[in-house]
């Protein structure tokens, strides 16, 4: 990418804070437990050995940022990842890393 394809600043503000949200290994671990299929917070609670209040915090910082999106069922809330892109960049990441 050349200075004349660079995107404006606020686009590129924009892309930082979504690779900063990416920086929590938390925030990590449990999108890459939803990279398969949809859980419960308990149920990623129980998989990362961590309290349910901290998966919560995190779950609604992800959220928050278009990266899960969550499903009712009853009183049940069921969290996936949002799209295929969050998953791509997931992978394409770990290929990075693993080279």
């Amino acid at each position: 990418m050349d200075n004349n394809n660079c995107p404006d600043i606020e686009v590129l503000f924009e892309l930082a804070d979504l690779f900063k949200v990416f920086g929590d290994s938390t925030r990590l671990r449990i999108m890459v437990l939803l990279t398969d299929a949809e859980m419960a917070v308990s149920d990623i609670a129980e998989a990362l050995k961590m309290e349910q209040s901290t998966i919560s915090h995190q779950l609604r910082v992800l959220r928050q940022n278009k990266l899960v999106r969550v499903r009712r069922e009853g009183k049940q809330m069921y969290y996936a990842l949002d799209d295929d892109h969050v998953k791509k960049i997931i992978e394409m990441g770990m290929d990075h890393i693993l080279e």
